[in-house]
């Protein structure tokens, strides 16, 4: 714990670092004098409506979904005591997905939308608990493969209203489903739900760290383990839905980043937790960045650029530790 000023002061320095960043890059490339006149509205108009507008609003949702997405999955791992779990593998993401395109396809508009992500992924976390519970008590590896079939079934669903659809729809929703960070306007909204889990699920960080070493031993040392596993499962759905909702279904950041700092940092939840909000906001804004700029005016999904820079990572990984 004596390590955690020096490990936020570091990322927090390297986070606002990749915001600059995204707001100077561009197709109107900034510099950083451009960048603080913006910032303080007292650049050239173009400037200003580029900063303040368009850029920043997007790197913070970037930031704040990156954030989300990297918490959701440290919950996740230590739930299921697994390096592998995710929100997207234990079939959070896809109903969240479902539950938004269905708000979507009725012309919702976005408050309700983000309503139906976040009433999806609650209600694939209670089939998946329920599922996985059955006759008698569920194992991190029931509910694993529970999530597995679940999520594939989320898929399927998800093929299925896009058949349905309108056809002037469709390239909004794929889109959509692919990452996109294009539509992010108001970055208060994931913000002020990665502020409010993290004030949740901080003050769990002891109670996190003994369950991470098996249920059993959890209970017999005074952890209440049932309302706990609830709670990280309810916060990791809250989450998921938010970050759904801002960016569309974004892989490989909640799997990679946790993973990726349990190796540098250790496994102490109380600093996993604020770093991963960090860690996964700074790699999902670098990665929008990349993903606006590479081919610019025409602009990638981000979530094509996370799977390209995640899998080979997460291969690496796998054989390192093997």
């Amino acid at each position: 714990m004596t390590r955690l000023p020096a490990i936020v002061a570091v990322l927090g320095c390297a986070g606002l670092a990749s915001l600059l960043l995204a707001i100077a890059v561009g197709s109107v490339a900034l510099t950083p004098a451009e960048v603080w006149a913006g910032l303080r509205g007292e650049g050239l108009p173009l400037h200003n409506t580029l900063v303040r507008e368009l850029r920043l609003p997007r790197a913070l949702a970037a930031f704040a979904t990156g954030g989300l997405l990297a918490v959701a999955g440290a919950l996740m791992q230590v739930l299921l005591r697994n390096p592998l779990a995710d929100p997207y593998v234990l079939g959070l993401s896809g109903g969240a997905a479902v539950g938004a395109l269905l708000a979507m396809l009725a012309g919702l508009g976005m408050a309700l939308v983000s309503g139906a992500a976040f009433a999806g992924a609650l209600a694939s976390t209670l089939l998946v608990f329920g599922l996985a519970h059955g006759t008698g008590s569920w194992t991190p590896t029931r509910l694993l493969l529970t999530g597995v079939v679940v999520a594939a079934g989320w898929g399927a669903s998800i093929n299925f209203i896009l058949a349905l659809s309108p056809t002037q729809e469709l390239p909004g929703m794929l889109f959509w489903l692919m990452g996109d960070l294009s539509h992010a306007r108001d970055p208060r909204v994931p913000l002020g739900v990665l502020v409010f889990a993290l004030l949740c699920a901080w003050p769990l960080g002891r109670s996190l760290n003994v369950l991470a070493r098996g249920s059993l031993q959890a209970a017999a040392l005074g952890v209440r383990v049932r309302p706990l596993e609830w709670t990280v499962y309810l916060v990791a759905s809250l989450l998921t839905a938010t970050a759904v909702t801002v960016a569309g279904s974004v892989g490989f950041v909640g799997l990679i980043v946790p993973h990726m700092l349990r190796l540098v940092l250790g496994n102490d939840q109380r600093i996993i937790l604020p770093a991963s909000a960090l860690a996964g906001g700074i790699l999902l804004t670098l990665a929008d960045t990349l993903a606006r700029t590479l081919i610019a005016p025409e602009q990638l999904p981000v979530g094509v650029i996370t799977a390209m820079l995640g899998v080979p990572v997460f291969l690496y990984l796998l054989h390192r530790s093997r």
